[in-house]
């Protein structure tokens, strides 16, 4: 098996977020959950892509399914754009790609300007209380909680400014013990001129990952919360992770679209 690492969110390698992707041309069934995750593991990247192709004429054109260094999780952005990225640069699928998931079928369309848009179902935000320990965990005071449903399972903590988020240092043990998969936090831009309208960083403890880069799932969480308050449906989010990235957002009701670039750093071969 061919194995990439591609760098998401980003068209400059060496930042944005890194994903493995590896395609199962000839396959038509994914190998062992165990063998996934060990080589997930031995990537050791937020998450790595598995995609195996589909027989035609159904609802999806290739299988998807995405791993941490510990878990499999539900949804991931960057490492379906990443799998796009390369199943539309070696020529194994032209045009809009539609994925079957855990989270149903995604699909991933390339654009002229070298982008790929995703189109993800909208995470269903309800506010909740602000837990106990939760400012002493994150290093901040929460202004707004929220709970971003089944799929990306984390808490979107709204923070005073952009400079506490870019300043936060968070104890991740205590952390982990306020969400499914981990914390989202976020700030309205002080200067929308510098090209972006929010600022977040994600921490996800409890799927193996202290911080993540740049989180396309995060984003379907981030696009409805910052779409209502800012009153515009197409927004450009920066997450302020010391990769740094930028994820372009349109808001379409249950829908939402993530767009982004990424670059091919390493290509290898799977020996084992």
């Amino acid at each position: 098996m061919r194995i990439r690492i591609v760098d998401a969110f980003t068209e400059r390698p060496f930042s944005g977020n890194p994903a493995g992707v590896l395609l199962l041309h000839d396959a038509d069934a994914f190998p062992d959950d165990s063998r996934l995750q060990n080589i997930a593991l031995e990537v050791n990247h937020a998450e790595t892509a598995f995609a195996h192709p589909l027989p035609e004429g159904g609802e999806a054109d290739w299988a998807l399914r995405w791993f941490t260094p510990a878990a499999e999780v539900a949804m991931c952005g960057h490492a379906t754009l990443a799998t796009a990225h390369v199943l539309h640069t070696t020529g194994a699928h032209e045009g809009p790609v539609r994925f079957a998931t855990r989270s149903g079928v995604l699909v991933a369309t390339p654009t002229g300007d070298g982008s790929v848009t995703l189109d993800f179902p909208t995470a269903p935000l309800s506010r909740v209380d602000t837990p106990d320990g939760l400012a002493e965990a994150l290093g901040a005071e929460p202004l707004t909680v929220l709970d971003t449903g089944p799929n990306v399972g984390d808490l979107l903590v709204e923070i005073a400014d952009e400079k506490t988020v870019h300043g936060l240092s968070p104890d991740l043990r205590a952390l982990a013990a306020h969400s499914r998969r981990g914390v989202i936090a976020t700030a309205r831009a002080e200067d929308p001129a510098r090209g972006y309208d929010f600022v977040s960083r994600c921490f996800f403890p409890n799927v193996g990952i202290d911080e993540d880069p740049v989180t396309g799932s995060a984003h379907t969480a981030l696009a409805p919360f910052w779409s209502e308050r800012l009153g515009r449906p197409d927004l450009t989010g920066l997450q302020a992770s010391a990769r740094s990235g930028r994820v372009r957002t349109e808001l379409r009701g249950d829908r939402t679209l993530l767009s982004g670039r990424a670059v091919v750093v390493i290509e290898g071969e799977l020996l084992a």
